[in-house]
């Protein structure tokens, strides 16, 4: 697996994703993002779902404008509009073959660690399901206590570790009512009452396009 960050948002670093395999595949073209990407060229693959043809598909690429194939998972992220000492993760997706591998914690705890050798003090992401926090919290995010006006988790890194906090976040998904949970949200919620925060994932070192990829 290697990961790489393809560039800051002012390189303007654009990405063709499949929108049949990922999930927001069409917010990685716009280039007002940073981006970063784990690949692997050699892992197990299976093939896309059909599409009907009378579909329109805006994010189909052409034998000119192919798709990233061996991508696995791509992080989109740009500066806060207040605070320049704050870098926002706007988007992680991993393909949709590859979920639960963990692969989005670490792409996540990978540009959390390069947005940290840049200078930012904090890195944030706003998450919507447990699934998410979850895995967000393996990357080294913390509930902060707030969400957005659209009802997502701030969760940002550094932060303070421990299974209060960690609950905390867990149980504003289980008591807020306007929340319409599905059955396998619900049931791992169950399956994580009074657990501690999970264990850390280990940060790829990874490398910046353009250089030679970090030794493993």
């Amino acid at each position: 697996m290697e990961f790489a960050l393809l560039g800051w948002p002012e390189a303007g670093p654009t990405l063709r994703l499949d929108f049949r395999e990922f999930s927001y595949a069409g917010k990685f073209v716009m280039s007002n993002t940073g981006k970063a990407v784990a690949r692997d060229p050699d892992g197990p693959r299976e093939a896309p779902p059909r599409i009907d043809a009378d579909i329109e598909r805006p994010d189909v690429g052409s034998d000119d404008d192919p798709f990233e194939r061996d991508v696995v998972a791509a992080a989109a992220f740009n500066e806060d509009r207040t605070d320049p000492g704050v870098l926002w993760i706007r988007y992680i997706t991993t393909r949709q073959d590859r979920r639960g591998e963990g692969i989005g914690a670490r792409l996540a705890a990978f540009v959390a660690r390069r947005a940290e050798r840049r200078g930012y003090r904090r890195c944030r992401i706003a998450v919507n399901n447990p699934f998410a926090y979850h895995a967000l919290y393996k990357a080294g995010f913390v509930f902060t206590g707030r969400e957005t006006g659209l009802a997502e988790l701030v969760l940002e890194r550094p932060g303070q570790r421990d299974a209060v906090t960690y609950q905390c976040g867990l149980d504003t998904f289980r008591t807020d009512e306007d929340r319409d949970l599905s059955e396998d949200e619900r049931a791992f919620l169950a399956r994580l009452d009074d657990a501690d925060a999970p264990d850390l994932v280990t940060v790829p070192e990874g490398h910046d396009e353009g250089t030679e990829p970090a030794a493993h």
